[in-house]
């Protein structure tokens, strides 16, 4: 899976865990489940789950009755803390090295980095005022006022 989707695969994973009330071992949902919901493979799940897991947002089993459940209500868990759990803005890519002797190869990539930095600060406050209820909720005010993407392209 691309760095780009891992953000968009965690926060759908956390919605739908939250939306099917999985609060407890017992209501675990198999990555399998969350898959189809999304939809991607199992494997891009339980890697994007591990990533959760590691922050501590949910919690998983393996096995057969295994899947994977929240460990913190919808309310505490904002979109911030999901975008580190997952690498924060990686998918922007890193500053070339640049060329040695070369007066914009040698400044370039310390200015890009800053503007990477600069970037994945602003994403991660922007996020902080959103929760994972939030996701759920038909009319958030945290999300009042948000125009809606372009429809994306169907690939056949």
């Amino acid at each position: 899976m691309s760095d780009s989707q891992r953000f968009p695969v965690a926060a759908h994973a956390l919605a739908y865990l939250a939306h099917k009330g999985a609060l407890a071992p017992a209501a675990a949902v198999s990555s399998a489940v969350l898959a189809a919901s999304v939809p991607t493979n199992p494997v891009v799940i339980r890697r994007v789950t591990a990533m959760l897991a590691r922050a501590g947002l949910i919690g998983t089993r393996a096995g057969a009755s295994g899947g994977a459940w929240l460990l913190r209500s919808p309310e505490a868990i904002r979109l911030d803390e999901v975008l580190r759990a997952v690498n924060g803005c990686a998918h922007l890519g890193s500053p070339p090295a640049g060329a040695a002797g070369c007066p914009v190869g040698q400044h370039i990539p310390r200015q890009v980095a800053k503007a990477l930095v600069s970037a994945d600060a602003a994403a991660a406050e922007a996020l902080s005022r959103i929760s994972v209820a939030d996701l759920l909720a038909e009319d958030a005010p945290s999300l009042r006022g948000v125009p809606l993407p372009r429809p994306l392209p169907v690939v056949a």
